[in-house]
């Protein structure tokens, strides 16, 4: 049963999230705040399925370099956003009912995972 202040997530959106994240060498689903996060087994996470905090609309929480939560908010406001909590540490919140492209979708957790992955699983990605 979903939590009485937070809709349902939706099912296709999530299955979509888990063929984009899952295919990541060393990637784990679980489960932070009741809500659907990937992560590297044994380290941090990298992405999260959660819903906006103004709206309760689908979003990615994703890991960011410096400087690309700035850009992507300056450039795309109606797509992306500085999320709570994590928003602070660089992480972008990006709405997936506005424009989805999942090779977008895909391309920002696959950069995420970069900033969390070690080296051999980076390596293993890219076929070294």
């Amino acid at each position: 049963m979903a939590h009485a202040s937070r809709p349902p997530l939706d099912r296709a959106l999530l299955a979509g999230l888990r063929r984009v994240c899952l295919v990541l060498p060393g990637v784990e689903e679980r489960l932070n705040h009741g809500m659907p996060t990937f992560g590297i087994v044994g380290r941090s996470a990298f992405a999260n399925f959660h819903t906006h905090p103004d709206d309760g609309r689908p979003t990615l929480w994703f890991k960011a370099a410096p400087g690309v939560q700035d850009e992507l908010v300056d450039q795309e406001p109606e797509r992306f956003f500085v999320p709570p909590y994590v928003g602070p540490r660089g992480w972008v919140g990006m709405r997936l009912d506005v424009d989805l492209d999942w090779d977008e979708v895909a391309g920002v957790a696959e950069a995420a995972w970069r900033l969390t992955a070690p080296k051999l699983l980076q390596a293993e990605l890219d076929g070294a």
